[in-house]
């Protein structure tokens, strides 16, 4: 089963930016999408965005359409969450995993092998 890993994660100021990483444990992701989801305390896990497991066809939340971009590494067993204009609502713990054999779901429960997560907090 692969294994998952975020890193990239930090405390940036409002309209400040970051950018996440997902790393696989194998030479790629297994077919079908990898996507990014975040949990702030008290609430579910909610669907970020995601792309297919060679890296095309990015889908994303509403809201952070225009401000986010997903895109794969090269070596396609990485992939980045690049995130502009942040907002305070933005804070949270960001997750990755993948959706074995499934296209465009948002669903977490499609998802698996999910990673620890990396803390984002944006200050106002």
């Amino acid at each position: 089963q692969v294994q998952l890993e975020e890193s990239g994660g930090g405390l940036v100021q409002a309209g400040g930016s970051l950018t996440l990483s997902c790393a696989a444990s194998s030479d790629t992701f297994p077919r079908g999408q990898v996507g990014w989801f975040r949990r702030t305390p008290g609430k579910e896990r909610e669907f970020v965005a995601a792309i297919s497991s060679v890296g095309l066809r990015p889908y994303y939340a509403d809201s952070v359409k225009g401000r986010f971009t997903i895109s794969m590494a090269s070596a396609q067993n990485t992939v980045h969450l690049r995130m502009n204009s942040l907002k305070p609502e933005d804070t949270a713990v960001y997750y990755c995993a993948v959706a074995r054999d499934s296209a465009y779901t948002r669903h977490v429960r499609d998802f698996g092998s999910w990673g620890q997560g990396t803390q984002v907090t944006i200050s106002s």
